[in-house]
């Protein structure tokens, strides 16, 4: 009897499972805003991150590029899921020097020509800023996920997210110039539409960062030749 008991309970088990995994995947879509200084109009909502905290399985590790040109990184914005490797080909005709110092990701790549490549495998998840020793206003953010369910805008802030598993999840809206937005969701099988999401950057502020020594750039180094 007691084997009889254990074997039904684990059919059952495996039957529940079945209907989990056979549930209707569903759909969230949005869009975003950006309060500005002066109500001036947002140019980089597409640099926004969009993405559900929670109960989301993992994303394949996949390969990505940041190319250096002109002294800007570029894309200057990219999601990754954990274990991704970014490269970061160099196409000035000058050196670069690719490093971060940010918590889980810490790493200098070196000083490196034009038609030099190096890449980092970025292992935690988080926001990594990735800045250049040389020149003091690049900068590149790597948003490192631990889900699938990640995208970014479009260029009028619409965005959506498919195949959400039904569940409870905390929406996250990032960008750069704006502290990040969080907002409790339960997405049921017919999903959620019609989500409205506004970041305020009113108060934002470049500010100077050191260098990979953790020292201040040279105060002519924004305007160095190279």
């Amino acid at each position: 009897m007691r084997w009889t008991v254990v074997i039904a309970g684990a059919w059952w088990v495996a039957l529940a499972q079945a209907g989990a995994a056979q549930a209707p995947l569903a759909r969230v879509s949005g869009r975003i805003t950006i309060l500005e200084k002066r109500n001036k109009p947002s140019r980089d909502l597409g640099s926004a991150v969009v993405y559900l905290d929670g109960g989301a399985a993992p994303a394949r590790v996949t390969a990505v590029e940041i190319v250096i040109a002109d002294k800007e990184f570029v894309p200057r914005v990219v999601v990754v899921p954990v274990g991704s490797t970014v490269r970061f080909p160099n196409h000035d005709p000058f050196d670069h020097n690719v490093f971060s110092v940010s918590e889980g990701a810490h790493f200098d790549l070196g000083q490196y020509g034009r038609g030099e490549a190096r890449a980092w495998t970025f292992t935690t998840r988080g926001l990594v800023r990735v800045f250049c020793n040389v020149h003091p206003r690049m900068v590149a953010f790597v948003q490192v996920m631990p889900t699938r369910q990640y995208t970014q805008p479009g260029a009028d802030g619409s965005f959506t997210l498919e195949d959400v598993p039904p569940g409870r999840y905390t929406l996250r809206v990032w960008h750069e110039r704006s502290a990040e937005v969080a907002r409790e969701l339960v997405v049921g099988p017919a999903g959620v539409s019609d989500l409205e999401v506004e970041l305020d950057a009113r108060g934002f502020r470049w500010l100077p960062h050191k260098n990979k020594y953790g020292d201040d750039y040279p105060t002519d180094a924004a305007r160095e030749r190279y």
